[in-house]
């Protein structure tokens, strides 16, 4: 008899990268981007509270780690753990995937 799946290993991956940038978070630490300050920067369309957010939900995934210094004022960064770095390649594919796309829809 054939094993039903229950869920979608494809949709658990979807639900860890899905939110406003997130990929682009991730490829922004993973370029040594990782301080608050820089993200905004290089967002300036997102919000603070979003990216906040953002960075909350990939560090509560295990994606990422904070690293506070104690510091005056405090000084906050952002690393890929082990396991965010094993997810890396995956969201540089499909972002590399994504250009290619705008390109052949003429949407860039």
């Amino acid at each position: 008899m054939q094993e039903i799946e229950f869920v979608c290993p494809s949709d658990v991956f979807l639900k860890v990268i899905k939110g406003k940038c997130k990929t682009t978070l991730i490829v922004l630490i993973k370029k040594q981007c990782n301080r608050f300050s820089e993200m905004k920067r290089t967002l300036p369309t997102i919000s603070e509270r979003m990216i906040a957010k953002q960075l909350d939900e990939l560090e509560a995934d295990g994606i990422i780690e904070r690293k506070v210094f104690a510091e005056v004022p405090p000084r906050v960064e952002y690393y890929l753990t082990e396991y965010g770095e094993s997810i890396f390649p995956i969201v540089h594919d499909m972002r590399k995937w994504g250009y290619q796309h705008l390109e052949r829809t003429k949407q860039v």
